[in-house]
């Protein structure tokens, strides 16, 4: 019976057979569930179809959501993209921010994604992975091998520390997804176990605080663009472990510190929209306006 109740665990089963990250978290979840690996992958790459699809229609996307806050945002940064010479941080940052705010309006507007870890991080993991697979001109199982290892990561989060915003803030939502992206960039680069670990630790420390403030209570403002800059950061902590940068804090001391942190937030900054950016003028404006008050 696979077991491990952290990542350093699942690193040592890992190099212990052999194997990669992925291999483990798919024997893991045939055991546990009881369905043969072959069709646990052949879920997978449904999913994987509707996070592609997802960005795909979100990239050309021009409604708005029912409150009015979020719409068209993901195509102007693809617009923006394609005009060279303009970014300052060049074309794949731009590119896997805008698949990022493509998967987050799709949500906004009703439409299929899946939650990874979250539906309010659910641009994130797809943006990363999918800029990185056309990058490196990935096949798809190269790319379905990727979201097994982010599957791996982020239950070992939830198990530990927590991946619901209204319980430990967005740390626990976007600095998850974060770390599951990074993880996955790395898989797709053939990156070891180890440089696993190191792009999860780096991608989580750096978002360690971040606040869950919902401007109106929905997951629009200020999530959809929170998820665009989650993505590029997933991206530059997968670059550091493959160039052999480490993380001081070791990986699942990160993941402890964010459990530990997330329950110091005050519940005013845990999903409640009391305080943030939700308390602000602005936000308390547009609360009034949809719901005819303000908190």
């Amino acid at each position: 019976m696979i077991k491990f109740k952290n990542i350093q665990e699942l690193i040592a089963l890992a190099n212990e057979k052999k194997v990669a990250i992925y291999d483990i978290v798919e024997q893991y979840e045939a055991e546990v569930s009881q369905v043969p690996v072959d069709k646990i992958i052949n879920t997978m790459k449904q999913n994987w179809k509707v996070m592609r699809e997802a960005v795909e229609s979100g990239i050309q996307n021009q409604d708005k959501s029912a409150s009015g806050l979020v719409g068209g945002d993901a195509k102007k940064m693809n617009d923006y993209l394609g005009d060279n010479g303009k970014s300052y941080a060049g074309n794949m940052p731009l590119k896997v921010a805008a698949y990022a705010l493509a998967v987050s309006e799709v949500n906004a507007v009703m439409g299929r994604i899946v939650a990874c870890p979250t539906a309010g991080s659910c641009g994130i993991l797809p943006a990363a992975v999918l800029a990185g697979a056309q990058h490196k001109n990935c096949d798809e199982d190269k790319i379905i091998h990727a979201l097994f290892t982010a599957s791996g990561i982020g239950m070992v989060i939830a198990q530990n520390a927590s991946i619901a915003g209204a319980e430990g803030g967005c740390q626990a939502e976007c600095g998850s997804a974060a770390g599951m992206a990074a993880a996955a960039l790395v898989e797709l680069a053939g990156g070891t176990p180890e440089q696993v670990g190191q792009a999860v630790a780096l991608a989580l420390k750096n978002l360690l605080g971040l606040v869950c403030d919902p401007v109106a209570g929905l997951v629009e403002v200020p999530c959809v663009k929170r998820n665009g800059f989650a993505a590029v950061h997933a991206m530059l902590a997968a670059d550091m472990a493959l160039a052999g940068i480490q993380s001081v804090i070791p990986v699942d001391e990160v993941i402890d510190a964010m459990y530990k942190i997330g329950l110091a937030l005050p519940k005013s900054l845990r999903e409640t929209s009391e305080e943030g950016l939700a308390n602000t003028p602005t936000a308390r404006a547009i609360e009034k306006n949809l719901y005819g008050k303000a908190k």
